[in-house]
């Protein structure tokens, strides 16, 4: 199967064509720079850039592809979870593009996709030989761990509550005014400097009220985290650079240590570990994750790096292995910003 993964969830614009779920044939994506100045996507802004660039990055992609418009079997597109506005373009184009060619359409759920996308990578290990396996998606809108006992079961036990990871280190970054997206930037000046333990506190889960039923010593929270770091800008502002760099550096800790510390605990019985998303590019976690993996017998598999954000290699790639909602009944669907990862069944 040769499929056209259309990929426009928030302010990546992204097509690629994939061959039986692991061979990128080809993979555009165009990150917006217009939310520069405003420290965050912008819903509307988002959308609009959306449906002007979509119509060519998709005609690209099929073009480097080298298989034409007549060797694509299938397209495929993410439902959600994500933007509204942003879903809405590119499932809209995916459902006339598929009518338009009479091909087959398939609806593909987001965060699942991100899990796959360690796949992509040529020397990972097939796909149904890695379970059980615990997943990782950690990025500027999610963080959640899933229990994956074999291919195509996936199960929500832990999330942030709040802030997802990414979008904590952005507002960091913000405060300590290193620009947007501040992922990349914090994780720069933190590698010069050696991390102090316990300066940000770790946001604690009592309830499960707030998790939604899931546990709380496998749920996060970040707001807590973001607020300490305002109020010691405020009430002891950074002298200097290296100053500035240890409080990046102490920040990151928090919020990577409280991540890798859920992950130990919930690695019971799995044999692998799978981690996607923007913010699993971080090398301090990928650093950490390596020492918990090693210490308990579990080998980690990691997206390469031009896989981690938002791509629509990863949204073809899962649609490749058959998963995702097919078409006719694909077609009667609409968006879903919110859809759980338990309803994106094939």
């Amino acid at each position: 199967m040769t499929i056209l993964g259309i990929e426009t969830s928030c302010d990546e614009t992204s097509a690629a064509v994939v061959r039986d779920g692991r061979e990128v044939l080809s993979c555009v994506v165009h990150t917006q720079p217009q939310h520069q100045p405003f420290g965050g996507v912008v819903p509307e802004i988002a959308s609009r850039c959306h449906i002007r660039l979509l119509p060519g990055i998709v005609k690209q992609a099929v073009a480097e592809s080298g298989v034409g418009w007549h060797g694509i079997d299938e397209i495929a597109a993410t439902r959600g979870p994500g933007l509204a506005s942003s879903l809405l373009v590119g499932w809209s184009l995916a459902k006339g593009l598929a009518m338009r060619l009479g091909k087959p359409l398939r609806a593909v759920h987001h965060m699942e996709a991100h899990l796959h996308s360690v796949f992509l990578d040529p020397a990972a290990p097939d796909p149904h030989s890695v379970y059980p396996m615990l997943g990782l998606a950690v990025s500027g809108g999610h963080t959640s761990l899933y229990r994956m006992p074999a291919f195509g079961r996936l199960e929500l036990i832990g999330r942030t509550v709040d802030d997802a990871a990414g979008e904590a280190l952005d507002k960091a970054a913000k405060l300590l005014g290193l620009g947007y997206p501040g992922g990349p930037v914090i994780d720069k000046l933190a590698r010069t400097c050696t991390p102090h333990q316990g300066i940000f506190p770790e946001g604690r889960i009592g309830d499960h009220a707030a998790t939604g039923g899931l546990n709380p010593d496998l749920c996060l929270s970040f707001s807590g985290l973001k607020t300490a770091l305002l109020r010691r800008v405020e009430t002891a502002p950074p002298a200097d650079e290296a100053a500035v760099a240890q409080l990046a550096c102490d920040y990151q800790e928090a919020v990577v240590g409280a991540i890798v510390r859920r992950v130990e605990k919930a690695l019971n019985g799995a044999r692998y570990l799978a981690v996607g998303g923007g913010v699993s590019l971080n090398s301090r976690l990928r650093t950490l994750l390596a020492d918990v993996c090693r210490k308990r017998g579990v080998g980690l598999l990691l997206a390469l790096p031009r896989h981690c954000g938002d791509n629509a290699a990863m949204i073809a790639g899962l649609a490749g292995t058959g998963r995702g909602i097919l078409s006719p009944a694909a077609f009667d669907l609409d968006i879903d910003p919110s859809w759980p990862s338990a309803d994106s069944v094939a």
